[in-house]
Formats: structure tokens, C-alpha cells, sequence
């Protein structure tokens, strides 16, 4: 059975690992930087097989107006089992509903965000970070 929580505390080895283990592209052997990617967020929830950290989703936001999910990564060998789309339901309920919650979709994600009832934009901008 899978649980999810956003009472537990993430190292930066196991956000690499989730990161790793998922495929989503993030800094993975920079440590300092994952730490303060946790350090930093105002949400973190994560989902847990056991002792197994299986999901991860990590957000900033002022808790009024809205909120960026800069982070959705589930393992590959759980993926297609509902648990992204109960960690943003989890998000969804911790933010409340007068607070829009928006992403940034890696090309391949392109069809899943739908299937969570985002809403495609073509009014977004975006100034590139330095590439790791």
C-alpha cells in the first residue's frame, strides 16, 4: 500500500535518487543544490511503499494566489499507478481552491498534465536557467 505524507523530511541523496530513479532531468549530482531545493520549498509531498521513497512533489507559493509544482517525479517502475495523480490531489487540497497551481511539462509529459485536469496555456514566458 502506498502512503503519502507531507510530515517527512527528504535528503538530498533521496531526492537524487527519486529524481534518478523516475527520469526526470534535474541536478542530480549536485547535492548543495538539492538541499536547497528542499530547504527551500513551501510544500513537499511524498509517497512511500513501506520504507521506499516512490514519489515526490515539491512546490513554491504564497498560499493565496498560486502555487508552482516545480517538481513531479514518481519512480519508473510505479508510474501508472495513480500516484502522481494523488500527490497533486494531496497538493490540491493542502493549497485550497482559490489557488492555481501551474507547472512547466518536460516534452514527454505533454499528454499526462491533462489527464490531471491541467489546462494547456499559450500565455506562459520563460527566461532559461544556466544549464547543468
Amino acid at each position: 500500500m502506498i502512503t503519502y505524507t507531507n510530515q517527512k523530511q527528504l535528503t538530498a541523496a533521496q531526492l537524487a535518487s527519486i529524481f534518478t530513479s523516475s527520469g526526470i532531468h534535474r541536478p542530480t549530482t549536485d547535492s548543495p543544490r538539492l538541499q536547497q531545493m528542499l530547504d527551500q520549498a513551501d510544500c513537499l509531498w511524498t509517497a512511500w511503499d513501506d520504507q521506499r521513497l516512490v514519489g515526490v512533489a515539491r512546490t513554491l507559493t504564497d498560499f493565496s494566489y498560486a502555487c508552482y509544482l516545480s517538481d513531479l517525479a514518481v519512480a519508473q517502475d510505479y508510474q501508472h499507478q495513480g500516484i502522481g495523480r494523488e500527490l497533486v490531489q494531496q497538493l490540491k487540497t493542502e493549497i485550497g481552491p482559490d489557488v492555481a497551481l501551474v507547472l512547466l511539462a518536460a516534452p514527454a509529459a505533454m499528454t499526462y498534465y491533462p489527464k490531471l485536469e491541467f489546462e494547456h496555456i499559450d500565455n506562459a514566458f520563460l527566461q532559461r536557467r544556466r544549464p547543468f
